[in-house]
């Protein structure tokens, strides 16, 4: 190795060993017991090594797959919904000229607001026949729904708090994007005779979409590994009908006390989260890669 090489390595081990200690080493030792039958139901049993049978449990049981079908439902339309509504808010931020400061400053405060509190004041606007969503609905001559008790109803509120938390995040994003773009480039589309939805798709997008990108997978990644909001708001209920990986994983490890079989569903929502940023780093990374060059 050269000197640059080596003093290059120097600056990063820091940085490595603290990913090392605490992403790596964890991830290892619940991979392995992941291959074991850790059970502190039955701790005269012992911990013996099972191999893949805790992972062929999880993708023989419905449940997993159901919990599966629940993550992937809620990370598509939330991340949909945070794109779309991100995208307008950073917009309008961008067009303002007056009072910038106060109104993003406006915008970023439900993100500000830690998850746990943001699912209680959701489960109070949703919670109860005399709620603020049902007195709403009774206004327009709507009957109060049970929106708790209601395995499709169960949603509505689940999917509005975490669009309402997640929003100002994907805006600030975006509006990182939309200050990069060169202001040249909308005036030249403007002398050319484009309206502003002509320069809005024509110009704007694409020079807006590594932002779009970087927005898509942080948020896809992190849907996926919802957990504290479901938890918060409706425990997964009714029944199993919100129940994500997460939540699963959760409960089999803390109130079932089986230890492998959740590690074993731990890692497999850590290989779905992978793939997902696997793909974005393959697809999406490369292409950019070569529209730099």
């Amino acid at each position: 190795m050269t000197r640059d090489t080596r003093f290059a390595w120097l600056l990063c081990a820091p940085a490595l060993l603290v990913i090392l200690a605490f992403a790596f080493l964890p991830l290892a030792w619940t991979i392995w017991d992941s291959l074991h039958l850790h059970d502190l139901r039955m701790p005269w049993r012992g911990r013996p090594f099972v191999g893949f049978a805790n992972y062929a449990e999880a993708l023989a049981v419905p449940r997993f797959w159901q919990a599966l079908a629940h993550t992937a439902f809620f990370a598509v339309v939330s991340v949909a919904l945070e794109l779309l509504l991100g995208l307008l808010l950073a917009l309008g931020l961008h067009q303002l000229r007056f009072g910038r400061g106060p109104a993003r400053t406006a915008a970023l405060l439900p993100w500000a607001i830690p998850t746990v509190v943001s699912a209680l004041l959701w489960r109070f606007l949703f919670d109860g026949s005399a709620s603020p969503a049902n007195a709403t609905l009774a206004g327009f001559g709507v009957e109060p729904r049970a929106w708790f008790s209601d395995a499709m109803l169960a949603w509505v509120p689940i999917i509005l708090a975490d669009v309402w938390k997640t929003t100002p995040f994907v805006a600030l994003l975006l509006l990182a994007g939309l200050q990069n773009i060169d202001d040249a480039l909308e005036e030249a589309a403007r002398v050319d005779g484009a309206g502003a939805w002509r320069r809005f798709v024509h110009v704007t997008l694409p020079c807006l979409r590594p932002a779009l990108l970087v927005a898509l997978v942080f948020r896809l990644l992190d849907a996926f590994r919802v957990f504290d909001l479901i938890y918060v708001l409706t425990t997964g209920g009714p029944g199993s009908a919100t129940e994500p990986i997460a939540l699963l994983a959760f409960q089999t490890l803390f109130e079932e006390l089986r230890f492998g079989y959740g590690a074993a569903l731990s890692i497999l929502l850590f290989a779905v989260t992978s793939l997902l940023a696997f793909v974005y780093i393959r697809l999406v990374g490369s292409d950019l890669l070569r529209e730099e060059r």
